[in-house]
This record gives C-alpha cells, sequence and structure tokens, in this order.
C-alpha cells in the first residue's frame, strides 16, 4: 500500500500522515519509520525539528535523508511502514544542492529515480507532499523550478500511489482510494 497526503502549510497533513502509519504498523505488527527530509539550515529549522522529534516520541525509528531518498526506500522490506515526510523539502534540497547547475532535466531525473523505487518497493510507504499548485506563482527561476517539479511530482506520485488525501483546515478529503 502506498499513499501521498497532500496539503497547505500547517494543513494537518503530516499529523494525519503520522496516524495512518502508526495505526497500520500497530494493527499488521510491522517496523514504524520515519524519514526526515528536512535539512537544518539555520537555527529555527534545528529547533522545528527537534520539536518535531519530541513530539513523535520513540515509537519510530527515524532516518534523516535529505537527497539520496530513492536508496533509502530500496532498503525497506514488507515488514516496514515508512512514513516520508516531505517529498517537497526533498524536491527543495536537490534544487539546492544543484545551485546553478539546477535544470528540469536533472530535477526529473531525481524525480523518476524515485518513483522507480516507489514502485518496486513492498514496503507500506507514506508521503507526505505540500500542494504548491493553488497559488500564485512568483517571479524567478529558481522558484518556477520547484513549483513546476513539486507539480508534475505530485502527479506522477498520485499515479503510483493507491490512496491520495488532500488536507485542508485538518480535514481530509480522499482524492483516490
Amino acid at each position: 500500500m502506498k499513499q501521498l497526503i497532500l496539503g497547505g502549510a500547517r494543513s494537518g497533513k503530516s499529523t494525519l500522515a503520522e496516524t495512518r502509519a502508526k495505526k497500520t504498523a500497530q494493527e499488521k505488527g510491522m517496523k514504524l519509520h520515519y524519514v526526515a527530509t528536512a535539512h537544518p539550515f539555520d537555527d529555527e529549522m534545528r529547533e522545528r525539528i527537534a520539536h518535531h522529534q519530541k513530539q513523535r516520541g520513540l515509537v519510530w525509528q527515524e532516518h534523516e535523508c535529505t537527497l539520496h531518498l530513492a536508496e533509502l526506500i530500496r532498503n525497506f522490506s514488507s515488514n516496514d511502514v515508512v512514513l516520508v515526510d516531505c517529498l517537497t523539502l526533498w524536491l527543495n534540497n536537490w534544487i539546492f544542492q544543484l545551485g546553478d547547475e539546477c535544470s528540469n532535466d536533472r530535477l526529473e531525473v531525481q524525480i523518476r529515480e524515485l518513483v522507480k523505487a516507489v514502485s518496486e518497493s513492498s514496503a507500506t510507504l507514506i508521503f507526505v507532499s505540500n500542494e504548491v499548485g493553488m497559488g500564485i506563482v512568483p517571479l524567478g527561476q529558481v522558484t518556477r523550478y520547484f513549483v513546476d517539479n513539486a507539480g508534475r511530482m505530485n502527479q506522477q506520485f498520485a499515479q503510483i500511489c493507491d490512496r491520495v488525501t488532500f488536507v485542508a483546515a485538518g480535514l481530509p478529503l480522499e482524492l483516490k482510494s
């Protein structure tokens, strides 16, 4: 089972994803994994990460993976429930990593590699991603790389996931089940 949970900032998507992952792991006696893609660029982000880790507690086996997510996904088995939070931070990390060498083609290679790994995985996977296509796209090449590729990435994940949920104001709306 593969799930994609989409929503805006502070929509409740991560809380829903955590609840679903814990419930699945508990019901089926599976190992529970949390894959964090955030990179602690500054003190505020380090504080935010520490706060989220404390909130989650000790039930999760935590993995930090800012870039090579496809490789990590390949390590999980059918006995694992894996929550990845979040795909859009992962994409942002690649844009930052590529810097002046960033292009739609290079980002598409990374997205394609991840989609392939997810498609081939036997683990129960739950992905959190921001829906960024509902507002005005700001000016600037880097911003357009992010918005355009996040939209394409979300579409590809929606195709390969069994369940897709959109969250607004803490309320889930099932788009695909």
